[in-house]
C-alpha cells in the first residue's frame, strides 16, 4: 500500500524494507510502541525521500537515532518542552520534524516547529500526511 501511494508522485525515492529487528528496536529502546501505520510503512520501505532528498519518512535506524539524540541532549532539554511523549519519524528539510504523540497514544501526525517549540496537529493519519507532504512540493506545506 505505502509503495503504491508514494509512487503516485514524481521524484520519490523508496528503499528496501526495514528489518523487523530494526523496527522492534525503536519500541524497545524508546519504551514506546511504534504506531501500526508506521510499522507497516517501514515493512514496505525503510524511509521515503521526496524532492531534493528531503526525508519525509526516516529509516528505522534514523528514527531511533534522532529520538534518542533529542531526548538525551542536555541543551535541548533546557530549551524545549519534553520530547518523551513524541516519536519523531521525518522532517521537512528545514528543521521542523514530524511526529506521532505516544503519550497518550495517537495515530494522527503533528509537526514540531524547531524555532518556537510548538507542536501542532497537521494530519489525521499517516496516509493523509504522506499524500499532503508528497504533493506539496515545498517544505512548509502544513502552515
Amino acid at each position: 500500500m505505502w509503495r503504491e501511494i508514494s509512487l503516485e508522485f514524481s521524484n520519490v525515492e523508496l528503499h528496501d524494507p526495514a528489518t523487523e529487528d530494526a523496527v522492534g528496536l525503536i519500541g524497545e529502546r524508546l519504551g514506546q510502541s511504534v504506531p501500526p501505520p508506521l510499522r507497516s510503512l517501514l515493512a514496505e520501505t525503510d524511509g521515503i525521500n521526496a524532492e531534493y532528498g528531503v526525508e519525509i519518512v526516516w529509516s528505522a535506524e534514523r528514527i531511533l537515532a534522532e529520538n534518542i539524540s533529542v531526548r538525551n541532549n542536555e541543551q535541548l532539554r533546557n530549551l524545549y518542552m519534553p520530547f518523551d511523549p513524541l516519536l519523531f519519524f521525518g522532517d521537512n528539510g528545514g528543521g521542523d520534524q514530524f511526529a506521532f504523540v505516544r503519550t497518550p497514544e495517537r495515530d494522527d501526525v503533528f509537526v514540531w516547529d524547531h524555532e518556537t517549540d510548538s507542536r501542532n496537529w497537521i494530519s489525521p493519519s499517516l496516509e493523509s500526511f504522506l499524500r499532503s507532504a508528497l504533493e506539496s512540493g515545498g517544505e512548509d506545506w502544513y502552515r
